[in-house]
């Protein structure tokens, strides 16, 4: 069974303890600021073993010394729904020791 999509008021309670989240096209969005390449990719690396742990996976971008991420589920149409969230906050729970701001 499919994940159901979260509803508007859902999003804006999970946005409000995801700081730094926003909200675009439909996805949850967050860049973050890293200290230089190295710790820009072991970030990457680190959220990748979590997202095989949850079996759910987020669109990264790798910059120089930023990683973007969006979260959307796929079986649920592309909309957001709780595994989004729960991987979301998984990463704002493991960034700062790889530097994130």
């Amino acid at each position: 069974m499919a994940t159901q999509p979260l509803t508007e008021q859902e999003i804006a309670e999970a946005l409000s303890g995801l700081p730094g989240w926003t909200r675009e096209d439909g996805r949850l969005v967050r860049t973050y600021g890293l200290p230089d390449h190295l710790a820009a990719v072991g970030l990457l690396v680190h959220i990748a073993t979590e997202q095989e742990r949850l079996n759910h996976h987020a669109d990264l971008t790798l910059g120089y010394d930023r990683l973007g991420l969006a979260l959307s589920t796929h079986s649920a149409g592309g909309r957001i729904t709780a595994l989004d969230v729960q991987l979301a906050r998984r990463v704002e729970e493991i960034a700062p020791a790889h530097g994130a701001a």
